[in-house]
């Protein structure tokens, strides 16, 4: 008996890679007709590549103060100019860029994976575990996000990686509930029945059959969780109840230059510009992947 469970298990995990290099071939094919795919992974990548490489590349860093040069408009000393206490722009864009994308992508992955795990949980467990999730996830939408962030600001103590934790908890919401529905669902088809029927327990009918069929909704959500955090971060600092002085991120940058974008625009501009760049970029490959995840989908739409 022990044997025959043995080789069912094998034969059912060998099964599901099979469909799932057979979907990822599908999936690749799609995503290389779409020009769009190309575009954002490219603009993400440079800018990637930019907020890493950059502060190598060039003679200034974030702190250094050049008191001969004092909100000083963009020249070939400093590309983007100074600031008040002759602070290099360029430099300090490149920092909040790299602080911003590290939020956004462990926020944003966080976040997936607790919708992923509370919203399969609750679908596939029994009326009890589904109808507490279920409170708790009404409740939590019903609560605005943002008041919720700036009321556990102090908890933060300044810390931008608790800081990104709050947001990764405050934002699993919304695709936890498409998760538990589509769980549901995935419940009553043959194969997970089968499954049961066979003994294996919740977490592995989860692990093996209920996650791989909802991991292209998954990705998806991933890619624009990604965004949807930096979106977050950006507003807080931008009030005063993000990341903190001395550390930088995009959201500080406009803090600081907005009060002088008429005057000194280059303060405002650029770090603005770059964070549209990067949401721009960050949501096409997100509609990609949603194209080519589609399964109703015949290849790229125009």
């Amino acid at each position: 008996m022990a044997q025959l469970e043995t080789e069912a298990n094998a034969l059912n995990d060998a099964i599901s890679r099979k469909v799932a290099r057979t979907r990822s071939a599908i999936v690749w094919a799609r995503l290389r007709r779409n020009p769009r795919f190309w575009v954002g992974t490219v603009a993400l990548g440079l800018l990637v590549l930019w907020a890493l490489l950059g502060p190598f590349l060039y003679q200034w860093d974030a702190v250094e103060q050049d008191a001969y040069n004092l909100n000083w408009p963009p020249t070939s000393l400093h590309w983007f100019g100074t600031n008040q206490l002759g602070q290099d722009i360029y430099a300090q864009t490149m920092q909040g860029l790299r602080k911003s994308l590290v939020i956004g992508f462990v926020g944003g992955l966080v976040s997936t994976v607790l919708s992923a795990l509370i919203g399969a949980f609750a679908g596939y467990g029994g009326r009890r575990t589904d109808a507490v999730i279920s409170w708790l996830i009404n409740l939590m939408l019903v609560l605005p996000v943002i008041f919720v962030l700036i009321i556990l600001y102090p908890l933060t103590k300044g810390s931008w990686i608790v800081l990104t934790g709050f947001i990764a908890v405050t934002g699993w919401m919304i695709m936890a509930q498409t998760i538990r529905l589509q769980t549901r669902s995935l419940r009553e088809r043959e194969f997970v029945k089968a499954a049961r029927y066979m003994g294996f327990g919740p977490w592995h009918v989860i692990r093996t059959h209920v996650l791989p069929n909802v991991m292209s909704i998954l990705l998806i959500d991933a890619t624009l969780s990604i965004g949807d955090t930096i979106l977050t971060e950006t507003a807080l600092s931008f009030i005063g109840f993000g990341v903190q002085p001395p550390d930088v991120s995009l959201g500080t940058l406009l803090d600081g230059g907005w009060t002088a974008a008429t005057t000194r625009p280059w303060l405002f501009l650029y770090p603005s510009g770059v964070l549209v760049v990067l949401l721009l970029a960050i949501n096409v490959v997100g509609d990609a992947l949603r194209d080519a995840l589609d399964p109703r989908s015949e290849g790229p739409r125009g």
